[in-house]
């Protein structure tokens, strides 16, 4: 599903929905995020903790996590008339990354939501999106006794390529995440527009 375009019954412009993905490491919100700024009900796959997953799932500095996505999170959200957004959340453990293959098929971009106590945690999603030229932005979830980071701290801490955004957002509060969802739709555009100039040029 990348973008689905419908007849307007009131003769305006068709509408547009487009897929997003948002992605980062285990217990950074992406749920959260997700189920913020959702206008309908949001799917959630989470599972509780289990013991059996102690020896691979690294849940230090997230003591208090007691469940996990172990598919993915699904939610929309309009951006204005005429243009929704299809949010999937993916899972953040690796072994479920294999996952990330079919979720990203057809996207715009991504989130990639990042805890500045946890920041090597985004180092997968990063590389994941730059390897398949997806746009995404860097969505910096400020969490409660953690360091502040400037945005131009951060994207050098993840060596992001010139150009790449890096916003602050609290992933509890839906005009936060629907703002990070404007900037990724924006940069996006403007990236695919780029790419599409290149092709023809």
């Amino acid at each position: 599903m990348g973008s689905e375009r419908s007849d307007a019954t009131d003769g305006e412009t068709a509408a547009m929905a487009l897929k997003i993905l948002v992605a980062g490491g285990f217990g950074v919100g992406k749920t959260t995020l997700v189920g913020a700024v959702s206008e309908i009900r949001p799917l959630r796959t989470e599972e509780l903790l289990s013991e059996a997953g102690q020896s691979v799932d690294d849940t230090e500095g997230i003591d208090r996590k007691t469940t996990t996505t172990v598919a993915m999170d699904f939610g929309r959200i309009t951006i204005r008339s005429g243009l929704s957004l299809y949010l999937f959340g993916t899972p953040g453990q690796d072994r479920f990354w294999f996952l990330w293959d079919e979720l990203s098929q057809g996207a715009l971009g991504a989130v990639v939501l990042a805890d500045t106590r946890r920041l090597e945690d985004c180092f997968p999603a990063v590389d994941y999106f730059e390897h398949r030229r997806i746009p995404f932005v860097v969505a910096v979830n400020c969490f409660a006794h953690a360091r502040t980071y400037g945005a131009q701290d951060v994207s050098r801490a993840l060596d992001l390529d010139r150009g790449t955004p890096v916003v602050l957002c609290d992933a509890r509060d839906r005009d936060s995440g629907k703002e990070v969802l404007i900037r990724l739709v924006e940069y996006a555009g403007r990236m695919h527009a780029a790419r599409l100039l290149d092709s023809v040029g």
